[in-house]
């Protein structure tokens, strides 16, 4: 059974993740870096798909670039790994998840990219 959470607006959902690393003192702009790193999104078109009200299934599957690397992240999101997620959809969702909690944490982009074993 799909998650409720893959036909939510993308537009809901965008901006708690900014909150979220916002309320840990962190910039809107390195939420976005985030993002695009993960998806391949640019700023810009993270912006489009919020105006567009895309659903976040279609969000993840519209993905200019998934990093390529992304199987490498490693970490627990919600208490369950990351890594061990079966379902392609959430695993996404959860990865774009953890990057984000390490953003929040105070981890540096550069931290962050180095995560993808690259």
């Amino acid at each position: 059974m799909p998650s409720k959470i893959y036909s939510m607006s993308f537009a809901k959902i965008y901006p708690l993740l900014v909150q979220k690393v916002v309320r840990k003192g962190r910039l809107p702009e390195e939420a976005d870096a985030v993002i695009s790193l993960l998806t391949g999104y640019s700023s810009e078109e993270i912006h489009a798909a919020c105006e567009a009200n895309v659903d976040y299934s279609t969000f993840f599957a519209n993905a200019p670039h998934y990093h390529e690397h992304a199987d490498a992240l490693k970490g627990r999101v919600c208490n369950v790994r990351v890594e061990t997620i079966e379902e392609p959809l959430m695993k996404q969702i959860r990865q774009l998840d953890l990057l984000i909690d390490l953003l929040a944490k105070g981890k540096s982009l550069e931290a962050i990219t180095s995560l993808f074993g690259e």
